[in-house]
């Protein structure tokens, strides 16, 4: 992780272990066209239901794509929203809308996913915002 010094580094929360495990099973990050390609890689991204005319509203995760990548990213998230203002204020939104602490987390892992994937793609690091 010291040779490779990526910007994933810079975000609060993802340290020398987290950072490997998301940059082992990311790998290029030239493979993924947009952040919703990585989200669906990762298995973060909600699973659809429709027959007709219906359209179910509480759909839950499809859980396919890496674990490992998965659990990288909600721990990730977990971290960053005790440490970014930014995030910690998200968390307490989609709370106060009456979500989950789970369901919460993952709207926080596909915000980080957005925000990792903006960081390796422009190869730039994580700035703070006020």
């Amino acid at each position: 992780m010291v040779e490779l010094d990526s910007p994933i580094l810079t975000v609060p929360g993802i340290s020398y272990t987290l950072g490997a495990i998301i940059l082992a099973e990311v790998g290029d990050i030239t493979r993924f066209a947009t952040p919703a390609k990585l989200l669906a890689f990762a298995g973060l991204d909600p699973s659809t239901y429709q027959s007709g005319k219906f359209s179910a509203n509480s759909t839950p995760m499809v859980k396919r794509g890496s674990s490992y990548l998965r659990w990288a990213l909600i721990n990730a998230a977990r971290l960053i929203a005790m440490r970014d203002p930014t995030f910690k204020s998200y968390m307490a939104k989609k709370k106060s809308e009456g979500k989950h602490q789970f369901v919460a987390l993952s709207h926080v892992g596909k915000k980080l996913v957005r925000v990792i994937f903006s960081l390796l793609k422009n190869n730039s690091i994580f700035i703070p915002q006020a």
